[in-house]
């Protein structure tokens, strides 16, 4: 169900370093001298993070410039802004019997769906999940594609019921591929490089689309790749089929990224490329961006030890991958500082990625009067006992980080939609716009997706954000692929 924005809040004025919100005020009123020392940490935490509407302002205002920049020219800014080469998305009309490959983790999806047209649209859908051996995640390419062909073909063949392949017709799959790629048409991709565990030889630089369709063909399938997408593209194509508003979609999950429908005259980078329909979708991947973000000392030592330093701050900032190490991070400070959980540090409680962002999501839904689920957690997941008042500061830094991360990613939808409506000449905010919205952290942390919600509100006014649907499209890549598949089909529907 689509979900309309409410009239932003009253803003509150930015606070200084030295005044405290009222949770905080009552935290200190009731603090053991474990916890009292341990406030400092908080309040410059919360300093630190703040997002005042004038930061927020700013964060727009540069995601719609590094956007314009990396239209520009390869490179001009952090953001890459690919081609997809997706220029016709769903219809509705589309027809037939069409399959998906989602290939983004240790795990991959195979997918068909029997579509029938603006009267029937989605007849049914089947898919199963296969984990993928240890082995071949670092074995050769052909090892890899051969695994997934024999899958795909072993899930070909219990085909049957309401799915039917018109007679004379080879089968078509989308394929969503969640790693690197140099894209080169719809249906052909180089790989930079596998990321996520894998270091399969013999792939890189190689079109991974040639090497599903010759292991397919090893396997005796007949079936060709007609759609190459990432998620974030797959997930527009999804949500677009069931709404025609759907201009705009993002990811947040353990990752993060974004994409939008572009004009075509809009690309300088492009001046030759053709297009029926005159529009593309880019990918943005916005998890690259970096230009103004409030970034604490946490942040920066995290960002160190990373495998990536200086690189995909936006994403170490908003994504499920990276906050609840910003919150352990925080622990770790307050338990050395300020004992904030008695005289003894677990190792636990030291361990990078001890605590994930699930983890931290749970304890926020902790309602109880003493907190007894953030408790369990903290223990379970750290090894740290807890009194009353460490629960309630740790829910307090759970809060901080992700209402930060939250309103910085509705920054960053606003900045998508502030550089559309520029190029529109007033055209966008007109009419009603649809964000389409997927991953796990955008459906299960609900203060995160209230927080990104309000950025929203507060950026655009209520007029215009009155226009703006955020919507959540549960699982969109897997259909999604399957309709560009359709979309692009080499049949006539």
């Amino acid at each position: 169900m689509s979900t309309v924005l409410n009239p932003p809040p009253t803003v509150r004025s930015f606070r200084s370093p030295t005044s405290r919100s009222p949770r905080v005020s009552m935290l200190l009123r009731s603090t053991t001298l474990s916890t009292a020392a341990a406030l400092p940490i908080l309040t410059k935490l919360q300093h630190d993070c703040a997002t005042p509407l004038p930061l927020l302002r700013n964060i727009a205002d540069n995601m719609a410039a590094d956007m314009r920049a990396g239209l520009a020219v390869d490179g001009g800014s952090d953001l890459k802004m690919i081609l997809s080469y997706v220029d016709c998305l769903p219809t509705g009309h589309e027809r037939g019997l069409f399959y998906a490959l989602d290939l983004g983790g240790t795990n991959f999806r195979v997918l068909r769906t029997q579509l029938g047209g603006r009267d029937e649209r989605v007849i049914d859908t089947e898919f199963e999940q296969v984990s993928i051996p240890q082995d071949l995640m670092s074995g050769t390419s052909d090892e890899l594609f051969d695994f997934i062909a024999s899958a795909l073909a072993k899930f070909v063949k219990k085909e049957g019921g309401k799915f039917v392949l018109p007679n004379g017709r080879s089968r078509e799959t989308g394929f969503t591929f969640s790693f690197p790629v140099k894209q080169t048409s719809i249906d052909s991709g180089i790989l930079i490089k596998w990321t996520k565990g894998f270091s399969v030889s013999g792939t890189p630089g190689k079109d991974i689309v040639a090497c599903l369709n010759e292991a397919m063909g090893r396997q005796g399938l007949d079936m060709r790749v007609s759609a190459l997408v990432n998620d974030t593209v797959a997930t527009l194509a999804g949500a677009r089929y069931w709404d025609d508003d759907v201009m705009v979609a993002v990811i947040l999950g353990t990752g993060t990224n974004a994409c939008y429908v572009e004009s075509v005259e809009a690309i300088p980078k492009l001046p030759g490329h053709k297009s029926n329909s005159g529009k593309t979708i880019i990918n943005t991947e916005w998890g690259a961006f970096s230009n103004g973000l409030p970034l604490t000392e946490y942040d920066r030592a995290m960002d160190a030890e990373s495998i990536n330093p200086g690189e995909q701050l936006y994403e170490k900032t908003i994504s499920g991958m990276y906050l609840g190490e910003i919150v352990r991070r925080v622990l770790v400070r307050m338990a050395e500082t300020g004992s904030l959980f008695g005289k003894h540090i677990p190792e636990k409680l030291q361990t990078p990625f001890a605590l994930g962002t699930p983890n931290i999501s749970s304890m926020q839904q902790d309602t109880s009067e003493d907190l007894e689920a953030v408790g369990s957690i903290l223990y379970e997941a750290t090894g740290v006992d807890s009194n009353l008042d460490a629960r309630k500061m740790v829910v307090e830094v759970c809060d901080t980080i992700a209402k930060r991360g939250g309103r910085l990613a509705g920054a960053g939808i606003v900045g998508i939609l502030q550089k559309m409506e520029e190029d529109s000449k007033g055209v966008v905010f007109g009419k009603r716009m649809v964000v389409a919205m997927d991953g796990g952290l955008y459906e299960h942390y609900p203060q995160y997706k209230r927080y990104l919600k309000n950025a929203v509100a507060e950026l655009l006014g209520p007029e215009l954000s009155s226009h703006v649907v955020i919507e959540h499209s549960k699982d969109g890549s897997g259909i999604g692929a399957a309709l560009l598949a359709a979309t692009n089909s080499i049949y006539e529907h």
